[in-house]
């Protein structure tokens, strides 16, 4: 291996982090730049690698949901991601949820002790032109690099707006009219709930539609993400829409009346401490004076103290079914790799899958001169070949889901319940598989 096969990997974000360790797991070495703290982004608060900037869930952790499948893949690949959460873990019901000081520690302690790995702080404006390189700066990709990447790829970027969630201080939540408890008590009561009656949900639906909001510029599309609106903008599409979504009350009955209430707003643990909560679903828009008064119209919630209040962000990723193989390849520059949220995945762990599979082709082809890929059989096989197929003219930012996996030999179509499990059970005996055959591989001298 010569010094032209140093892998440049830009952006520290989780994608970034997952593939580095891949490659330095396979005797590789990184370069590794990051922007930050010298270079600011509209959401980051740190320097931190792999800092996560809105909700701390990794979501769930069941094995028969998509989620929960995606995360026993990688936990099986040996993902650093899936490992820092389980040392970070804070209660979460039947999710993965992470204390984000802790979580963003570990994968730095995890990272720094490779001879191999460099990292180097300050904004990359270029792809670099020669040697191997993964690009994965995430959805806040700095303008410069943008512009060079778009003239580099030939194709006009695509966004969404994407929001942040509020926190509040736990000291600061009303205990006496709170209670605690998972849904359908799958877990030990780790989530705060806040009750709220008929004449409250409407009284906070009005406030919310009241509230003054940021504005997004005339020039700039409001195209949110469906998986991940603002809360406002649930609160215009109808009375209901907040019940049937983040306020939903179904399997929480209160146990002070053993009824549920007509609406429930939640909050998950925040950090390993139990010191701050996150409202879960509450990415928001709207101006800080305005989200301090409606929150506050929340049963529980009337004294709350903020850590840190919602705001908006510019997401930014590539129409990759243009540009991108089912390997994360740019087509014509077979060794650079786009990963992360800029690919078009959408989500903590679906980005770090991307780098996690981004690092494991990257070492396959320096050292053999070829990829083998997961097949799309597999949750990350499967997100590959989403973002390279899909249909160009409509592309979306995909969440993991059974639908994505391909393949119908072996898989019953009813029942449901019956179908999900074989389509589990097939994919993580290909991933097995595959990594039996295919990811130890000898270096190339």
């Amino acid at each position: 291996m010569s010094s032209k096969d140093i892998v440049t990997v830009i952006g520290g974000g989780l994608a970034g982090c997952e593939a580095a360790y891949q490659l330095l797991r396979q005797g590789l070495r990184v370069r590794m730049f990051e922007q930050r703290p010298g270079s600011k982004t509209p959401a980051h608060t740190s320097g931190n690698l792999a800092e996560l900037v809105c909700s701390n869930s990794f979501r769930s952790n069941s094995p028969t949901s998509a989620p929960g499948l995606l995360k026993a893949e990688m936990r099986m690949l040996g993902s650093l991601i899936m490992e820092s959460a389980e040392v970070c873990r804070v209660p979460a019901g039947q999710a993965l949820a992470v204390d984000r000081a802790c979580f963003s520690s570990s994968i730095e302690e995890r990272l720094s002790p490779y001879g191999g790995f460099e990292l180097v702080r300050e904004e990359i404006k270029e792809i670099p032109q020669d040697g191997p390189v993964i690009v994965a700066t995430g959805p806040l990709t700095s303008e410069a690099l943008a512009e060079n990447l778009a003239a580099l790829l030939g194709v006009k970027y695509l966004h969404f707006y994407d929001a942040i969630a509020p926190i509040v201080d736990a000291d600061s939540i009303d205990e006496t009219i709170i209670f605690r408890a998972s849904r359908y008590n799958k877990g030990e009561g780790e989530y705060i709930n806040c009750p709220m009656t008929q004449e409250e949900y409407l009284s906070f639906l009005a406030a919310l539609r009241s509230a003054e909001q940021y504005p997004i510029h005339d020039f700039e599309d409001e195209r949110f993400f469906e998986g991940c609106l603002p809360v406002e903008e649930m609160a215009g599409r109808g009375d209901d829409v907040m019940r049937f979504g983040p306020l939903k009350p179904v399997g929480l009955p209160d146990p002070r009346t053993g009824k549920e209430p007509y609406a429930v707003v939640q909050l998950r643990q925040d950090d390993i401490a139990a010191e701050h909560y996150n409202i879960v679903g509450f990415q928001t828009r709207m101006r800080q004076a305005e989200q301090k008064r409606v929150i506050r119209k929340i049963p529980g919630l009337q004294n709350a103290r903020f850590a840190r209040l919602g705001q908006m962000h510019r997401n930014t990723f590539i129409n990759s079914p243009e540009v991108l193989e089912p390997t994360y390849q740019v087509r014509g520059r077979s060794k650079t790799f786009i990963a992360g949220q800029l690919s078009g995945v959408e989500g903590y762990i679906e980005s770090a899958s991307s780098g996690l599979a981004a690092g494991m082709y990257m070492a396959q082809l320096l050292k053999t001169g070829k990829i083998d890929p997961l097949p799309p059989t597999t949750a990350i096989g499967a997100l590959a070949y989403y973002v390279a197929a899909a249909q160009a003219k409509n592309f979306q930012p995909m969440n993991i889901t059974f639908g994505l996996l391909q393949g119908e030999e072996g898989i019953p179509r009813r029942p449901k319940r019956k179908r999900r499990e074989a389509q589990v059970e097939r994919a993580l005996r290909h991933v097995r598989e595959w990594a039996e055959h295919r990811a130890n591989l000898p270096l190339e001298d």
